[in-house]
Order: C-alpha cells, then sequence, then structure tokens
C-alpha cells in the first residue's frame, strides 16, 4: 500500500538533513520550500502578489524577491507576517496538493512520499499515513540559527518565537525525531522509523 509521510520541524530542527538522507535512499520527497521558492521566483504566482502587497523594495533590479530583507520585516512584525501568510498560503497549498497527487500516481505499490512541510501542524495539513516531527532543543536551534543564517541570537529567537513550540506540535506527530544529536544517531533513527513503514 501506498504511504504519504508528513515531515515537519521548527526552523533550524535538522529537517533538511533528513530530507538529504531519505533521498539518498532513494524516496521520493516534496519540499515546501523548494516549491515556495519555484513560485516566488519572476513569474511565479507569488512574486506579483507580493510586490503588489509589499512593494518593489524588497525586489532586486532582475525581480527576485530579496528573502532575506522580507524577512527580517515579517519576523519582526506580526502583522507583516499575517499579511504574508493570508496571501501565501492557499497558492502554496494548492500547488503542494498538486504535486502530491502526482508523485503518489508515480509510486510503486508499496511506495512511500514525504512532504517536508514546515507549517504542516500550523496550517492544519492533512492526507498522512504518519507525521513525523524533527525537534530540537532551543538552544541547538538558536546556536544553528546564528551559525548557519548569520543572524543575531535576538534574530533568531524573533524565528522561534514566530513558530508553534515543539511541544504543542508533539502532540499531533505520530514519531518524535530528535536530532540534537550526531548526523549518525539521527539517521540511525530514521532508518529504525522507515523499517517500521513495511
Amino acid at each position: 500500500m501506498k504511504k504519504v509521510i508528513g515531515l515537519t520541524g521548527g526552523i533550524a530542527s535538522g529537517k533538511s538533513t533528513i530530507v538529504d538522507f531519505l533521498i539518498s535512499k532513494g524516496y521520493a520527497v516534496i519540499d515546501a520550500d523548494k516549491v515556495v521558492h519555484e513560485l516566488q521566483q519572476p513569474g511565479g504566482k507569488l512574486n506579483e502578489m507580493i510586490r503588489r502587497e509589499f512593494g518593489s523594495d524588497y525586489f532586486d533590479g532582475q525581480g527576485r524577491l530579496l528573502r532575506k530583507k522580507l524577512g527580517q520585516l515579517v519576523f519582526s512584525d506580526e502583522a507583516s507576517r499575517q499579511k504574508l501568510g493570508s496571501l501565501q498560503n492557499g497558492v502554496i497549498r494548492e500547488e503542494l496538493y498538486l504535486r502530491k497527487a502526482h508523485e503518489i500516481d508515480q509510486l510503486p505499490e508499496n511506495g512511500v512520499l514525504f512532504m517536508d512541510i514546515p507549517l504542516l501542524i500550523e496550517q492544519d495539513y492533512d492526507g498522512f499515513d504518519e507525521v513525523w516531527l524533527i525537534a530540537v532543543s532551543p538552544d541547538e536551534q538558536i546556536h544553528r540559527i546564528v551559525e548557519r543564517d548569520h543572524l543575531t541570537v535576538q534574530e533568531a529567537k524573533d524565528r522561534i518565537n514566530a513558530q508553534m513550540p515543539f511541544e504543542q506540535k508533539k502532540k499531533k506527530a505520530t514519531h518524535v525525531i530528535d536530532s540534537s544529536g550526531t548526523i549518525q544517531e539521527t539517521q540511525e533513527f530514521v532508518e529504525k522509523l522507515l523499517a517500521l513503514l513495511y
């Protein structure tokens, strides 16, 4: 039987590492962040919508969205974050479900499709056989965000505080993957969960 697994977790929780591992094992993965990037490119459905709402200051000379600049605005201003969310969420949801339907058609009879959606729980996405939550301690999150994105500790905290706390998300998850350890330890745990799918 074909299965669809939802992957989610907070910023810098280690989702990308797990997604890369799943892809290396031959699993089909729909990455919501990549889909959003595509939709925000010049000519994409979201590009013009964002320009109309937020103005051309958030775009470069080639019409590309300045994501970091827009991020600084929406993570420091609740009204702007709400506005961007209401603008984007319907378009993103529609595109993700279209791609899900397409990928399921391509799967073999016992195939598994993973959908990596950061706001899977917050936005009430459904249609999954299981939901895997990737979790990490807030201190480790802050450390990773500062290192990876070159942000201040306060900017990192703003991004974490803008998301639903892990403790709330855990109530909706089938399995919780703690990615605080080494990459190998995380991969070994994911291997155990994969074995349970068959």
